[in-house]
Order: structure tokens, then sequence, then C-alpha cells
């Protein structure tokens, strides 16, 4: 990308992947991003497991009723984990992560998509967290807040619209000033 602002426009929920494999490069470019984004007095709250397994992706991609199927098809998830008992703050500690995996991913070419784990459930009305855990055998400890899908782009996507900027969400100084 040439400059943030062009990142951040670009940058779009892709659902639809290639069968193409990440590279090693490409992984670890991701997982940089992860490790370097920040966190609460450096508590560094989170933790990461990366899943390239397909039974265990497809596995995964049933773990809320709706909004995950197509992590079976992604080259990789990266499960976003929080420690609660290292942080107060690690929900915002871990989604600061998830963000930055997906910026990274869109800086790469790669697609991305955010599958929301925490406060949602499985088809079976199972907590996502807990299905998740039993997966990937999770400390308890640890909560599961989003698995970000990530893989070669199986569609184009046009970058955000400036024109549908909803400026009217912006307020000066005080709420409802204008």
């Amino acid at each position: 990308m040439e400059n943030f602002s062009e990142l951040i426009k670009r940058r779009r929920s892709m659902r639809k992947f290639t069968g193409e494999e990440l590279t090693q490069d490409e992984v670890v470019s991701l997982l940089k991003a992860a490790l370097m984004s920040p966190t609460s007095k450096r508590s560094n709250s989170w933790q990461f497991v990366v899943v390239d397994d397909k039974s265990t992706l497809e596995l995964l991609s049933k773990c809320k009723e709706a909004g995950a199927s197509f992590l079976k098809d992604a080259a990789v998830g990266i499960v976003v984990l929080g420690d609660p008992l290292a942080s107060d703050v690690w929900i915002e500690d871990a989604s600061v992560a998830s963000i930055m995996i997906q910026l990274q991913a869109e800086d790469l070419g790669l697609g991305s998509c955010w599958i929301q784990v925490r406060e949602r459930y499985t088809a079976t009305g199972m907590s996502a967290d807990e299905f998740v855990h039993g997966v990937l055998d999770i400390p308890l400890q640890l909560q599961v807040l989003s698995i970000i899908a990530v893989g070669h782009k199986g569609m184009e996507r046009k970058p955000f619209d400036e024109d549908k900027l909803q400026w009217e969400k912006i307020h000066l100084n005080k709420y409802g000033e204008r």
C-alpha cells in the first residue's frame, strides 16, 4: 500500500478465499503485527493460536450459529485470546491485535474477516468460547475474543466509498453541537 489512508479504504471483510496457502513469510508478518499491537501497561495480555489444518478450520467454522462458515476455506485462522488475569482490559487489547492482523493482511494483499467469538453461541446453544476451547485445548484462564480468517482473496471488493462517511456521527466538543 502507498499509505495508511489507502490501506484503510481498501481493507474490506473478505469471506471468499482461494485455495492457495500462505507463505511462511506472510504468516510471520501477520504474527509480528499481532505481537507489536499495543496493550494497556504493556501487559501483553493476548495470545494467539494459528490454525492451518483444514479439518480443524472446518470444525472451528461451526463455532457459532452464523457468520463463521467461510473459515473452512481460509488459509489460516488466527485465534485471538486474552488473559483476564493479566489485564482488566484484555478485550480491548485483543481487539487491537485483531485489527492489526487484518491491516497487515491487507497490506500483504491478503483478505481477512473477523469472526466474533466472545458472547456468541453455536447452533446448539453452547458458548462459542467454550466450543473453541474444546477444539484447541486452550487453558481455561484464557478467553477467546475472535478468530481472524486470512487467505488469498477469492473475490474483489471495491474500496470504501468516502462519500458514504457518516459525518453526522462526529460531534465537536459536545454531543449534539454543530
